[in-house]
């Protein structure tokens, strides 16, 4: 089938030269560190970082056995995403504790993949995740948020540019690090026993400090990851 063709002709490895230039680097590093550091920037766009939290609650869930069932994205920027399953063990445990490292796990993942030739298949399958979550959408600003990032992830992969898919997953990795650190450093300051951290001190009975350390490791490892992939690219 044609169609089919075309599908695996945006799925497969970049067979030019896609390592990001020092001049593209320190754009595209000047373009992220802007989007996170302009409050009115920030509070438009850190919606993806919100979205990344919730589907990787979803996707952990499901992961660990529980039944995603919906979830919602809030005016304020914030989010709740539904998992049916047990009321306590491991997958409520490892399902609630995925979504603040969520965005720094993406964004790494993101930023390593970049300069590998393999950016068509990871837009790929983000564009897949986010088309099985839609139908899960329970408002309709979520609505209106998926849709937006259906309409750009499924644009940047049909019509498909190997060096400007490099540069998007670099930059898009980039801010959703510092979204990341960001999130989990107000949690870290609220002592709201409904936040994540609190409601796994409850379920655990693993003190609260101990999962936002958790979370601040997981923050640590992936700016390792997107800072090796910075230098190397600047070398």
């Amino acid at each position: 089938m044609d169609w089919w063709d075309e599908v695996v002709r945006r799925l497969e490895p970049a067979t030019g030269e896609v390592s990001l230039t020092a001049a593209a680097v320190w754009t595209v590093l000047a373009a992220s560190v802007l989007v996170v550091a302009v409050e009115p920037l920030w509070r438009v766009l850190r919606i993806a970082v919100t979205l990344v939290h919730e589907l990787g609650h979803a996707v952990v869930g499901m992961a660990a056995g529980r039944r995603f069932t919906g979830f919602v994205l809030r005016g304020d920027m914030s989010g709740h995403a539904a998992t049916v399953g047990r009321a306590r063990g491991i997958g409520r445990v490892v399902s609630t504790w995925a979504g603040y490292p969520a965005p720094a796990v993406v964004g790494a993942a993101m930023a390593w993949v970049a300069g590998l030739g393999w950016a068509a298949a990871f837009i790929g399958g983000i564009l897949v995740i986010l088309l099985f979550a839609l139908v899960r959408v329970r408002s309709p600003l979520t609505l209106l948020v998926m849709l937006v990032a259906i309409a750009a992830t499924g644009a940047l992969w049909w019509w498909r540019d190997d060096l400007l898919q490099a540069q998007v997953l670099a930059g898009t990795g980039i801010v959703l690090v510092i979204g990341a650190w960001r999130h989990v450093a107000a949690v870290a300051r609220t002592s709201d026993r409904s936040s994540d951290p609190g409601v796994l001190a409850s379920l655990t009975h693993v003190p609260r400090v101990v999962w936002n350390l958790s979370f601040a490791i997981v923050c640590a490892a992936a700016t390792w990851v997107v800072a090796t992939e910075v230098l190397s690219a600047l070398q």
